[in-house]
């Protein structure tokens, strides 16, 4: 039985482990043909041999989004191998602590070059492709961190904010061409970035507890819940969807205190 995205080709960035690993896999599994977009090549070979192994159409492809040539030579890539692009999903991202006096101008230059500049360009350079397809879906993940703050993530607040503030200008601007633009804001997600996080505390598994419990369902999100959303997103079940900030943070933002 054809899968929900059967016929369809997509991008999807940072997709060697966490969110983005689970949203090529779970794409693949949905009939797409997936570009796994990855600067980590041996976390991006290995997710694109394993989907390999089970049938599906994919592509891993290393990548930094921060540098416009390799997205630019990503996106004709995927277009030489495939024939199109219908799907882009820009999840890939980098996460340094620090609150705003102690950010090194290096650090916030970084964090602003692959969050916020590299959806920047695999926007610029994907949407052209997906106009020539007859249009298209742009998944971006965002955080709760682009509406609320964290004092010791600074930078990558600011970033996921542009994100927001993109995803509706890019909606508003190829809408009539037929290309929708949404983005997802997730609260902790059990990725290794966020896996990283915890251990680097005194005792990890206290921190997980602390967290998880700020949560009304009690815990944080698995990748593949947030991969579920960007599949409601890429898919035309959400075909009146754009410029809109899909929540999925198991209630966070919900209280007050």
């Amino acid at each position: 039985m054809a899968g929900t995205l059967a016929g369809k080709v997509a991008i999807v960035t940072g997709a060697g482990s966490g969110i983005g690993k689970a949203v090529a896999t779970l794409f693949a599994q949905e009939g797409a043909a997936v570009v796994l977009a990855e600067w980590n090549r041996k976390t991006g070979a290995e997710t694109g041999a394993a989907l390999e192994r089970q049938g599906h159409r994919v592509l891993f492809y290393e990548t930094d989004v921060s540098k416009g040539q390799d997205v630019r030579n990503l996106v004709e890539t995927a277009i030489r191998r495939f024939g199109r692009l219908d799907i882009l999903v820009n999840n890939a991202a980098i996460q340094i602590l620090g609150k705003l006096v102690e950010t090194s101008e290096e650090d916030w230059d970084r964090i602003q070059s692959v969050n916020l500049k590299g959806v920047f360009l695999c926007c610029k350079y994907a949407i052209p492709a997906m106009l020539a397809s007859g249009g298209g879906s742009i998944v971006n993940i965002a955080s709760i961190l682009g509406f609320v703050g964290d004092p010791d993530l600074v930078a990558y607040c600011a970033a996921k904010g542009g994100v927001l503030a993109l995803t509706k200008a890019a909606a508003l601007a190829y809408g009539p061409a037929g290309i929708r633009v949404n983005c997802i804001c997730p609260g902790d997600v059990d990725t290794p970035m966020v896996q990283e996080y915890f251990e680097k505390a005194a005792d990890p598994e206290q921190l997980r507890a602390e967290v998880s419990s700020k949560y009304a369902l009690g815990r944080i999100a698995s990748p593949e819940e947030i991969a579920r959303a960007a599949l409601f997103l890429a898919s035309d079940a959400s075909s009146f969807a754009t410029g809109t900030a899909l929540v999925i943070d198991g209630g966070l933002t919900s209280k007050c205190y």
